[in-house]
């Protein structure tokens, strides 16, 4: 496994990081899925010291994940193994049975407290506000909150967790004012709307996070026009019947490379993302021991013409995929 440095930061994180959302379990916040289905904790210990066995050490979750649990769960099993980074997230809540947000001062910082007894430490890795809009920056009480739990101690570095779709305005809000240590943003084969934002970003110094490596299973190739998803699954109102047909006919000529190169979907898809060189680390969601395995073996150095082909495809027919993706939310 190789390693990047994480910005500015003394961070230096494996190139492949460990999302922790989906073994939070199937939680729900009153009628709507938040999780990706039921977890069981044994197969995600499992699959956290498979990762670690692998070279993983950056581990990325949020206290809204299984409500507490995906936290919790890390705590129980690298929470006092110091080797391992940990990053967590906060804003997003439930309350009143509704899914919402809070940014204001005093909930991060209560917030805080109960991820660090979740996660069983003194101090969290690094801190991100969870897809926090301008406003809430403009507002001010959150970045004032990451200025205090620096100065107490109980983060080592802060950033933010950007919108799927539209990343750019709250990252400039950030770069512009010279403040935070780096950004979580999208950025797979399909959705390459973050690309300039990473240079950009990467070049002042910031760390990046890449996110959604395989589009929720899109880029894995394991779904067919048929596949279902359970109700506490959010990919159940997200991946339809159409998304998956019509993103299926619009990579074949991706997918044509998985022969030159004699490898899987996954092993593209996440190889391309590290084909990037300002992109700090990448975070395709681990379930399984076996997942482990898949994304961390068989990474290799994309040719420098394949990549521009997918950008070139990212800016034609891929777009209308986006835009059907963007419509279900």
């Amino acid at each position: 496994m190789q390693c990047r440095k994480f910005g500015n930061t003394d961070l230096v994180v494996s190139e492949v990081g460990f999302g922790a959302w989906a073994i939070g379990g199937g939680a729900m916040i009153g009628s709507t899925p938040i999780g990706w289905g039921e977890a069981d904790d044994s197969i995600s210990a499992k699959a956290i010291q498979v990762s670690i066995d692998a070279g993983i050490n950056f581990f990325d979750t949020a206290d809204i994940y299984g409500l507490g649990h995906s936290e919790e769960l890390l705590g129980k099993t690298i929470g006092k193994n110091s080797k391992m980074i940990i990053a967590t997230k906060v804003g997003n809540v439930s309350k009143n049975e509704k899914f919402t947000s809070d940014y204001s001062k005093n909930h991060i910082i209560e917030a805080c407290d109960k991820s660090l007894h979740r996660l069983q430490r003194d101090t969290i890795d690094y801190y991100q506000l969870h897809s926090a809009r301008l406003q809430h920056l403009q507002q001010g009480e959150c970045i004032e909150a990451m200025q205090v739990l620096l100065q107490q101690g109980k983060i080592r570095y802060w950033g933010l967790s950007l919108n799927t779709f539209n990343p750019s305005p709250e990252a400039d809000y950030l770069m512009d004012n010279g403040i935070g240590h780096g950004f979580q943003l999208v950025l797979n084969i399909l959705n390459q709307r973050s690309l300039e934002l990473v240079k950009r970003a990467s070049a002042k110094g910031y760390g990046i996070i890449a996110r959604m490596p395989l589009q929720f299973g899109l880029l894995t190739g394991k779904f067919d026009n048929k596949a279902s998803f359970a109700n506490n699954d959010h990919r159940k109102n997200r991946l339809t019947e159409e998304i998956i047909h019509e993103s299926g006919r619009a990579l074949e000529p991706v997918w044509a490379l998985c022969e030159k190169y004699n490898c899987t979907k996954t092993e593209l898809a996440l190889s391309y993302v590290l084909s990037y060189q300002e992109v700090t680390v990448v975070i395709p969601g681990i379930r399984t021991a076996a997942q482990a395995s898949q994304d961390t073996g068989g990474l290799f150095k994309l040719k420098t013409e394949d990549r521009l082909m997918i950008e070139e495809l990212g800016k034609a027919s891929l777009i209308e995929i986006m835009e059907m993706i963007e419509r279900q939310g």
